[in-house]
């Protein structure tokens, strides 16, 4: 259980093959999902990463569905770490999970860290808004999450730490200063690890979903 609501464990499939371990809940009445993605494997990352957590406890209370599930390669995942690549599948495998168990609702995908920009580079016409917490911008070429997430009008909310350690927001700024409907939101006092302020984060998250439901 996870804040009185049920954690259901579930395994799906990538279109490459893999079978990827995942946790949903769904609360009674969701008017949303969100599609959590983790922060980097090759430095301890996985779906019970802080942020994660906290975002996978704390969202269904704002009558949010979530999934959130490990990489390629992570925890009882099948394949090998694919720095990004790969695992745009996952994220893509993930959204065909959630749509089939939330069939009715938006989708809105959220990742930390590496998860973030592996999130960004997705193009999937179910998602509605990408929703980024410190996303470095570097885990894949920047030009290619310009060519992906940052050209698409849906909107999108990088949410970066103030003192991050691999993208502040003025650089963040530059960064993405030719992406359509991008809003960067820097969290004070912050930085990549966003300790003591994930509460922060999953506020944001839910204004900005509040927002979207809301057009």
């Amino acid at each position: 259980m996870t804040d009185d609501f049920a954690t259901r464990s579930l395994r799906f499939e990538t279109s490459d093959g893999l079978s990827l371990e995942a946790e949903l809940i769904v609360p009674e009445n969701a008017r949303a999902a969100v599609v959590l993605c983790h922060p980097h494997p090759q430095q301890g990352g996985n779906m019970t990463s802080l942020v994660t957590s906290e975002l996978f406890r704390s969202l269904p209370a704002s009558g949010l569905a979530v999934l959130r599930f490990n990489f390629r390669g992570v925890g009882t995942s099948e394949g090998e770490h694919d720095f990004g690549v790969g695992e745009a599948l996952d994220v893509i495998a993930a959204l065909d999970t959630m749509t089939s168990e939330c069939p009715a609702l938006p989708i809105f995908l959220s990742g930390w860290s590496f998860g973030a920009d592996t999130s960004l580079s997705v193009l999937d016409p179910r998602i509605t808004a990408w929703l980024a917490c410190a996303p470095p911008l570097r885990v894949l070429p920047l030009d290619d999450l310009t060519a992906a997430a940052g050209s698409d009008p849906r909107p999108k909310m990088l949410i970066i730490p103030e003192h991050d350690q691999f993208r502040d927001p003025a650089s963040a700024i530059e960064a993405t200063v030719s992406w359509l409907n991008t809003e960067i939101v820097a969290v004070a006092g912050a930085d990549h690890f966003f300790v003591g302020r994930t509460h922060k984060v999953a506020a944001l998250i839910v204004s900005t979903i509040d927002a979207q439901l809301a057009l």
